[in-house]
């Protein structure tokens, strides 16, 4: 099945449903998705804004099986509504997430939830992106923002803390984009901007919990091997010398915590660098060179079928 790049407004129109906000409406909405030509097993390789400044929605996953390693030409500022025993890989680092835990994710970072094999609870967040020109806009009008100056990719707790109401600010802008009432969209934005300001102000007065990255576990090690060696040549019995494992262990590892193969993994991470490269205006034959391909017609074929468009096709948008 073909993947496409595609708008979240285009996707909810292709489900024939605004939001899916049960388990059954999630389901429906794969099952129409997949009867129009979209792969739900790689809902969020595709994904683009539909706004030129700022996106926001509830979204909720039910299994690890449709969210995989991805990264986006804009930012994304996640609040985790549930403590569903998650884990957030942000490029190498992994953090256990709990209710009231903000994720900010700057563009080109791979990232993606690691979630348990059985979830007790859906794994539920409200999530905001933000496009690299609004953030340019906020620059220019406040040039003391630093906010929009700073990379912020570690995760912040606001459990326990003063800073508890923010799950209210973001639900307010999620209820906005859903409604849609006139004037949503100024809403939306005015909102983010406080959103923003309250973030700044955690920072500056330390008044929230700056979250460590969780002790390094053989995924750990062997995914920060792979985000600083994608571009050479990786195989499994590479890894399992290097970290004294049976290839078995590694394989194994990777089809239960992340839900894909190794090589596909590796893959994906390679795409990521390579779409950063596109943006650049870098020549297609040098960034198959550059992120570890062999050649064009490799990474054109691990491209289309990841993206469901070729590299030049994605170039254009």
């Amino acid at each position: 099945m073909e993947v496409i790049i595609v708008k979240i407004d285009d996707m909810r129109k292709m489900a024939k449903m605004e939001f899916a906000h049960t388990e059954a409406e999630h389901q429906r909405m794969l099952q129409q998705l997949e009867k129009a030509g979209f792969d739900p097993r790689n809902i969020y390789q595709e994904l683009e804004m539909s706004s030129r400044y700022v996106n926001t929605h509830r979204d909720t996953s039910y299994s690890n099986t449709t969210v995989s390693l991805h990264s986006h030409n804009y930012i994304e500022l996640l609040y985790c509504r549930t403590s569903a025993g998650v884990e957030y890989l942000i490029g190498s680092d992994r953090y256990r997430l709990q209710k009231g835990d903000i994720v900010y994710v700057p563009p080109g970072v791979s990232h993606r939830p690691i979630l348990p094999e059985k979830l007790t609870v859906p794994y539920e967040r409200d999530v905001l992106w933000i496009s690299q020109e609004f953030m340019e806009n906020m620059l220019q009008m406040f040039p003391d923002d630093t906010m929009a100056q700073r990379d912020h990719s570690v995760p912040i707790r606001t459990a326990g803390t003063r800073w508890e109401f923010l799950e209210e600010v973001f639900r307010a802008g999620v209820l906005e984009e859903e409604q849609k009432r006139p004037g949503w969209e100024s809403a939306v934005m005015g909102n983010t901007l406080l959103i923003f300001t309250y973030m700044k102000r955690m920072y500056i007065e330390r008044s929230a919990g700056t979250m460590k990255a969780e002790k390094p576990e053989l995924l750990d090690r062997i995914t920060a091997y792979i985000e600083q060696y994608y571009p050479e040549h990786i195989t499994v019995d590479d890894l399992a010398r290097k970290f004294y494992v049976s290839n078995s262990t590694i394989s194994h590892l990777f089809k239960q915590k992340m839900g894909v193969s190794l090589y596909r993994y590796i893959t994906q991470r390679r795409l990521i660098a390579a779409k950063s490269l596109i943006a650049e205006k870098v020549a297609m034959e040098e960034i198959a060179h550059r992120v570890g391909f062999a050649d064009y017609s490799t990474f054109y074929r691990a491209f289309r079928q990841e993206y469901g468009i070729s590299p030049r096709q994605f170039s254009q948008l």
